[in-house]
């Protein structure tokens, strides 16, 4: 009977216990529902992961692709990388040192978990992370590294969901190219251009564990090098320990010499690639050049301004002894209307400016900061103006046989005073051709062909026309001294400008980003501008047979002056401003344009010699060293 009456009690009481278990789990799991739902509102998708742009820094290129002008980043500096074009063992050391068995566990581990708790308890002391890499990535993505339990509850949940929806490679990809490694660099192709100058797919194996060896603290090995390499060391071990390398290896890989590059921010060609970041600003934003990725194809020939450096450095040495201490150069494709080249003085924007203890943009005779060539407002072009001038007279059916008298003349009140201008020597020829008084550059010859031949407005209108931007004030402004350069320029708008000639009369704007591409590699922009007829070809043909004629310019320049050059047809025009505190040559093939400008920033005179002197040198040399690549192309001669 006692039998009977226990087993249905016990039967009862196993009954009450399950039932009152079942509640207490069907509790706990509503609990952990509502945790759930507590610390998971308002928290962005894993698949939102793919979704995000990170930010990826642009960079700018020559025209060939291949020389980085300049990479513009803002906090973060980073390029992305597939994992394809990442050394095996550089993943094999992310995962060995960040995450052994990353190939094995569900977004979290557990086991790593219970081994960090332990081995804390041990030390008596929270050192050891247990942090899996979708943890990591979910971390440095999503949320912030405050140690709260509320954020470490949110960035198990996303890594589990993370470790779901998407295959290793594709985690352990975006995890090398989100993480920090210092210096602003994230993500492994970022930190190895940064660390050692090279993309991360041809770093060596001591590098890579280098790399691997910054995630731990990457802030502060980027400042304690000792402390880094015994991490690096660290890497290999794990390594070894992992499975992935032999012991053997790992100590010859311990002794590769590691050679980090200097830390410096470094601009190639630095006037032409901050005039061209100068215009992505404005097209673009500041923030989007940091964050978006693109990658900008300039117009830029690299040996081209190689040449230019080394020409223009020369020949400011040498003006040292004509008190001229700055100097500029451009050259373009007048067929493209393409920049192939610029630089000023040393052609380095970080000299610094002088004399000593001077106000830059006040008082320096040289200042490294101010672009002369496409700053605002311009410089004095002397008589490398003229051009312009007769071509509106022959626009207006002169000719180069057309006869002005050069003798002693005055034009009347202009300025307040009686305008009388002179000839640079000081002497008359009487009556002459327009095409001796353009080669010769005579002063009194060009004033007449502006008062009677051109016509002031009507020259401003087509120097405008040809590519000058800067003559905004009324004709009154400048009265009958334009043609003598009594306008500011830009240089860069004098090769523009001159360009016209070079093509016949054909006016391409000026071009200095050939393509951009987005971090996908869509074009999204792409230089398609279209010459347009702003001279006629007749005038244009007798402009490049009188600048091109020797023999026409031999009575003032000799017969072998800086722009003669006995086995090529070059057109070439000198300018020197009155007060000589400026000297011009703007020279040209069919083929290339060149202009260049010697001066001083503050406007200082230099010692009483011309343009030809100052300037001349520097075409000359650059000339000699560039016709034999662009051949021997002749101007159409004048029908």
């Amino acid at each position: 009977m006692e039998k009977k009456k226990f087993f249905p009690k016990l039967l009862a009481l196993c009954l009450r216990v399950f039932g009152f278990l079942t509640v207490l789990f069907l509790l706990g799991a509503v609990a952990v529902g509502i945790l759930f739902i507590y610390y998971t509102k308002d928290m962005p998708r894993p698949e939102k992961f793919a979704e995000k742009n990170l930010s990826q820094s642009t960079k700018i290129y020559d025209r060939s692709g291949q020389i980085l002008l300049y990479e513009i980043y803002g906090e973060e500096k980073r390029s992305w990388v597939s994992l394809d074009l990442m050394p095996g063992y550089l993943k094999q050391m992310a995962v060995a040192t960040e995450d052994a068995n990353f190939y094995n566990h569900f977004g979290i581990d557990p086991k790593g978990i219970l081994r960090a708790i332990w081995t804390d308890l041990k030390i008596k002391k929270a050192s050891v992370g247990g942090s899996t890499i979708p943890q990591q990535l979910i971390r440095s993505t999503f949320l912030t590294n405050e140690k709260t339990g509320e954020r470490k509850i949110r960035e198990a949940i996303m890594a589990i969901e993370l470790d779901r929806k998407y295959s290793k490679d594709q985690i352990l990809e975006w995890y090398l190219n989100q993480v920090p490694f210092g210096q602003n660099a994230y993500g492994v192709e970022a930190a190895s251009q940064t660390y050692f100058n090279k993309p991360v797919k041809d770093i060596n194996i001591g590098e890579a564990a280098t790399l691997i060896a910054f995630i731990q603290m990457p802030t502060y090995y980027a400042d304690h090098k000792d402390d880094l390499f015994i991490r690096k060391n660290y890497v290999l071990d794990r390594m070894v320990e992992t499975g992935y390398l032999s012991r053997e290896d790992a100590e010859t890989a311990k002794g590769i010499e590691i050679k980090f590059v200097e830390k410096k921010t470094e601009i190639k060609a630095p006037y032409f690639t901050l005039w061209v970041k100068k215009q992505l600003e404005e097209q673009y934003g500041k923030d989007a050049l940091e964050k978006s990725g693109l990658t900008v194809y300039t117009t830029l020939d690299w040996d081209l301004q190689m040449a230019a450096e080394t020409e223009v450095k020369n020949g400011v040495k040498r003006n040292y002894a004509y008190y001229a201490h700055n100097a500029a150069l451009v050259a373009s494709d007048p067929k493209t209307g393409e920049i192939l080249a610029m630089t000023l003085g040393s052609g380095n924007y970080y000299d610094d400016p002088y004399p000593k203890g001077c106000s830059p943009g006040v008082d320096c005779l040289f200042d490294p900061q101010y672009n002369v060539a496409v700053e605002d407002p311009g410089r004095q072009p002397g008589s490398s103006f003229k051009p312009f001038v007769y071509a509106t007279a022959f626009e207006n059916g002169y000719s180069d046989t057309t006869i002005v008298v050069d003798e002693p003349t005055c034009f009347g009140i202009w300025g307040g005073k009686e305008y009388c201008p002179k000839n640079f020597d000081l002497s008359y020829r009487g009556p002459i051709t327009l095409r001796q008084a353009l080669a010769c550059s005579l002063n009194v010859p060009a004033v007449k062909v502006l008062n009677s031949l051109a016509g002031l407005q009507k020259s401003i209108d087509k120097a405008t026309e040809m590519g000058i931007t800067t003559l905004h004030n009324p004709s009154s402004f400048y009265g009958l001294s334009l043609v003598l350069g009594g306008g500011e320029v830009k240089l860069v708008d004098m090769v523009n400008a001159y360009g016209v000639f070079a093509t016949n009369g054909m006016r391409m704007p000026i071009v200095s980003i050939l393509k951009i591409t987005n971090s996908n590699g869509d074009t999204i922009y792409e230089s398609n501008k279209t010459p347009r007829r702003v001279l006629s070809s007749r005038s244009a043909s007798i402009i490049n047979s009188i600048l091109s004629d020797n023999n026409a310019r031999a009575p003032i320049f000799g017969y072998n002056s800086p722009t003669f050059f006995p086995e090529y047809q070059v057109a070439a025009k000198t300018g020197t401003t009155s007060d000589y505190k400026d000297g011009w040559v703007l020279g040209y093939t069919p083929q290339i344009v060149v202009g260049i400008w010697v001066g001083n920033n503050n406007n200082a005179p230099l010692k009483k010699e011309p343009g030809v002197v100052v300037a001349g040198p520097i075409f000359h040399a650059l000339m000699d060293k560039i016709l034999p690549k662009y051949g021997n192309e002749q101007f159409s001669p004048p029908n």
